[in-house]
C-alpha cells in the first residue's frame, strides 16, 4: 500500500517536482462533482434522453473548491478532478439507465415473447459492474492513435485545457514559457497542439503595474464572491420552485396556451430552472432544431395522427395515441441523420486503411507513434490487455447472472464487447472531429448487427446493443479528457486512476439513483417518459419481426428519412468547408428530441436557449467597446471559446 502510495504521488510536473497529480483532494472533489453530476444526468436522462459531460463546467466548480484551500489546485489536479467527475457523472447513460434498463421493462410478452425484466438495486449494480470498465480500458490505445499520431482536435477537451489554463495562471502566475501556453508551432516533445496561446494579461502602462495588480486582485476576490453568490441564489430559487411544485403541481403544468390545448394536445409550460438551464447548456442552434421539431411533431403531426384515427388513443399514450405514432418518424430522423452524419468518418478511416496497405509499409512502422511521455507516466500494455480480458470474461458471467441464459447467450455477450471495440474507434473518431458522439449511430449498427445473429429475439437484441454502445460511448467521452490532459501535461496514468475510481463510484451510484426514482416515480411515467427506451424497445421490434408499425406511418418514415438524410449530408459538408452558417442548419437528431419530448420540457429549453444567445451578443457588444461582460478570473477569450465551439459536448439517445 505504501509503495503504491508513493507510486501516485510520484506524477509531478518536469518543472516542479513539488506538486502531485493525483491527490486525495482532486480526486475526492472530483468524486463529489461526479456524484452530483449522475443524479443530473439520470434526472435529464430519463425525461428527455439527453445528457451532458460537464467537463468544462466540472474544471469550473473544481476550481472554486480549490480557492478554499491554502494552495489551490495545480492544472494537473484540476485535469485530474474533471477526468474524474466526468467519469462518475456520465455513467448513466454508459450504462444504459436511461435507455436499456428501462426498455426490458417495457416488454410485452404478446408483442416480444418476452416478460417485462425489472432491474431492482442488485442486479443494477451487478449490470453496470458488467460493462462500467470495459470502455476505461479502451482509451489508453485510441489516445495513443488518436491524440499522440492523428493530433484530432477533441474541442470539449481543448476549450477545458484553455479554461484549466487560463484559471491557473491567475493563481500561480507567469510560468515557464515552455509549460505555460503552448503554440501550435511549437516542437512536439515540449508543447502540444490542440489550442491558442491565451494571454494572461493585456500590456500595462509602466509604473501602473502595482496599482493595477492591487485592483486586479480587489476585483477578482470581488468577482469570485459575486460568483458564489449567484450559484447559491440560482440554486435557492430553483429548489423553492420545485418545493412550490410538488405542493402546487400547477407550476409546472401551466397552460401556456390555454386549457384545451394542455389538456388534450399536451401543449403546456414548466418552468422549471434545471430544464432552462439545460437549455444554456445546449445553446441556442441545438433548443431551436428542438423547438422546430416540437412544432413540426406536436403541432402537425400529432392533431393530423389523431384527427385521421390513425393513433385513436389518449394524446400521450405511447402505444395506441399520437405520441407513439410519432414516435416512430422520430425514429426514422434519428437513424437517418446519425448515418450519413458518421459516412465522412468511416470513408477517412477506410481510405486511411487502404492507403495503409498498398503503401506496403511494415506493422512495426504503424506502431512507431512518438510518445512525449515517458513509460512511468502511461498506463502500461500489459495493464490495457489483462484489464480487456478481465472486464468482458467477468461482464459476460455478470450479464448471464442477471439475465439469464433465455435473455441472451454468453456468446453474443462477447460479441457485443467486441463489438463495442470496433464501435469505440468510430465513435472517438467523430467526438475528436466533430465534438458529437454519435451513441445513437452507433446503439442502431449493433442492434442491427445482433437481429441478424439472433432474429426475432428482442431482449438479447436490447442488452446485447446496450454492451456493445456502453463501451463506445465511454471510450469516446473519456478521449475528451485524455485530450485536456495532454494538452496539459497531465499524467495519463493519474487520469487512468480517476476514470477508475469515477467509474467504480458510479456503478453504485448510477444503481441507487436509478432505483430511487422508480421507486418514486413511474418509469415511463408523466414525469419521467424516458423516451430513449421507447426508441430502443421500438427498433428492437422493427428489426426483429419487421411489423408493428402503426396504421399510415410508412410515408411519413420514409419521407422523413430521406429530407434528414438530405438536410445531414448538406450540413457535413458545410461544416466541412467551414461556412459560419453551418451551425444554423437543424440537427436530425435535435429536431427529432422535438418529437419525443412533450411540449413542456422543450419550451423551457428554448427559453435556456434564448438567453444564451442573448448573453453571447452582449459580451460580443462590450468587448467590441473594450469592456467585459464576464468576472475578471475568467479571460474572454475562454467565453469566446464557449460560445464558439461545443464546448459542452452533449450525449443523445
Amino acid at each position: 500500500m505504501n509503495a503504491l502510495r508513493r507510486n501516485m504521488l510520484s506524477w509531478r510536473l518536469p518543472s516542479s517536482e513539488s506538486s502531485p497529480e493525483l491527490t486525495l483532494r482532486s480526486i475526492c472533489a472530483g468524486l463529489l462533482i461526479g456524484c452530483v453530476l449522475c443524479f443530473t444526468n439520470m434526472y435529464f436522462g430519463l425525461q428527455t434522453g439527453w445528457i451532458s459531460m460537464m467537463s468544462m463546467q466540472s474544471a469550473l466548480l473544481g476550481y472554486l473548491f480549490s480557492l478554499f484551500y491554502s494552495r489551490p489546485m495545480t492544472r494537473q489536479e484540476l485535469v485530474v478532478l474533471q477526468t474524474t467527475a466526468v467519469a462518475t457523472g456520465t455513467m448513466p447513460l454508459a450504462a444504459g439507465f436511461v435507455g436499456v434498463i428501462p426498455a426490458l421493462g417495457l416488454l410485452d410478452y404478446k408483442h416480444d415473447n418476452a416478460h417485462p425484466i425489472k432491474v431492482g438495486l442488485v442486479d443494477g449494480i451487478l449490470w453496470g459492474s458488467a460493462v462500467a470498465l470495459f470502455g476505461v480500458f479502451l482509451a489508453p490505445p485510441l489516445r495513443r492513435q488518436m491524440i499522440i499520431k492523428e493530433e484530432l482536435v477533441f474541442p470539449s477537451g481543448t476549450a477545458t485545457a484553455q479554461l484549466i489554463s487560463v484559471l491557473n495562471e491567475k493563481q500561480e502566475g507567469p510560468q515557464d514559457e515552455e509549460r505555460s501556453y503552448i503554440s501550435p508551432s511549437g516542437s512536439s516533445v515540449t508543447r502540444r497542439r490542440g489550442y491558442q496561446a491565451l494571454p494572461a494579461e493585456e500590456p500595462g502602462i509602466p509604473g501602473q503595474d502595482s496599482a493595477d495588480d492591487e485592483e486586479q486582485d480587489l476585483g477578482e476576490r470581488y468577482d469570485i464572491a459575486e460568483s458564489w453568490k449567484i450559484l447559491g441564489s440560482s440554486f435557492a430559487a430553483s429548489a423553492l420552485l420545485t418545493l412550490s411544485a410538488y405542493f402546487f403541481p400547477v407550476v409546472f403544468n401551466i397552460p401556456l396556451f390555454g386549457v384545451y390545448l394542455a389538456r388534450e394536445w399536451l401543449w403546456y409550460f414548466s418552468p422549471s430552472f434545471s430544464y432552462v438551464g439545460q437549455g444554456i447548456i445546449m445553446g441556442f442552434p441545438t433548443t431551436l432544431s428542438m423547438s422546430l421539431g416540437m412544432i413540426f411533431g406536436w403541432g402537425i403531426l400529432s392533431p393530423l395522427s389523431k384527427l385521421n384515427g390513425w393513433a385513436p388513443g389518449p394524446t400521450g399514450d405511447m402505444i395506441t395515441g399520437a405520441r407513439g405514432w410519432i414516435l416512430w418518424v422520430a425514429l426514422a430522423i434519428i437513424c437517418a441523420d446519425s448515418f450519413v452524419s458518421i459516412i465522412p468518418t468511416i470513408y477517412r478511416l477506410l481510405k486511411s486503411i487502404y492507403l495503409t496497405l498498398i503503401s506496403k509499409r511494415s506493422v512495426v512502422v504503424s506502431e512507431d507513434i512518438p510518445e512525449d511521455e515517458p513509460a512511468s507516466r502511461l498506463v502500461p500494455d500489459k495493464w490495457v490487455w489483462g484489464g480487456l480480458f478481465t472486464s468482458v470474461a467477468a461482464g459476460t458471467v455478470l450479464v448471464w447472472f442477471v439475465f439469464g441464459y433465455e435473455g441472451i447467450k454468453p456468446w453474443a455477450t462477447i460479441l457485443g464487447f467486441l463489438m463495442g471495440a470496433v464501435l469505440s474507434h468510430l465513435g472517438a473518431r467523430t467526438l475528436g472531429e466533430t465534438d458529437l458522439n454519435p451513441v445513437s449511430a452507433l446503439g442502431k449498427i449493433s442492434q442491427v448487427f445482433f437481429a441478424f445473429l439472433q432474429p426475432g429475439n428482442v431482449v438479447a437484441n436490447i442488452i446485447a446493443g446496450g454492451v456493445a454502445e456502453a463501451g463506445a460511448q465511454q471510450a469516446g467521452d473519456l478521449m475528451q479528457d485524455l485530450k485536456t490532459g495532454h494538452l496539459l501535461h497531465a499524467s495519463p496514468r493519474a487520469q487512468f486512476y480517476g476514470q477508475m475510481i469515477g467509474s467504480v463510484l458510479s456503478i453504485f451510484v448510477s444503481a441507487i439513483a436509478y432505483n430511487l426514482y422508480t421507486r418514486a416515480y413511474a418509469i415511463p411515467g408523466p414525469q419521467f417518459p424516458a423516451p430513449t427506451a421507447y426508441v430502443w424497445l421500438s427498433f428492437a421490434r422493427l428489426i426483429g419481426s419487421g411489423g408493428g408499425l402503426p396504421d399510415h406511418t410508412k410515408p411519413f418514415i420514409i419521407n422523413a428519412a430521406v429530407i434528414a438524410a438530405l438536410t445531414a449530408g448538406f450540413k457535413v459538408q458545410a461544416l466541412s468547408r467551414g461556412s459560419w452558417w453551418a451551425k444554423w442548419i437543424p440537427s436530425g437528431v435535435a429536431f427529432a428530441i422535438g418529437f419525443l419530448n412533450t411540449p413542456s420540457f422543450t419550451i423551457a429549453r428554448l427559453v435556456g436557449g434564448v438567453a444564451e444567445l442573448l448573453y453571447r451578443r452582449r459580451v460580443a457588444r462590450l468587448r467590441s467597446e473594450g469592456e467585459t461582460a464576464c468576472p475578471a478570473w475568467i479571460p474572454d477569450q475562454v467565453y469566446n471559446a464557449r460560445f464558439d465551439q461545443p464546448g459542452t459536448q452533449v450525449n443523445t439517445l
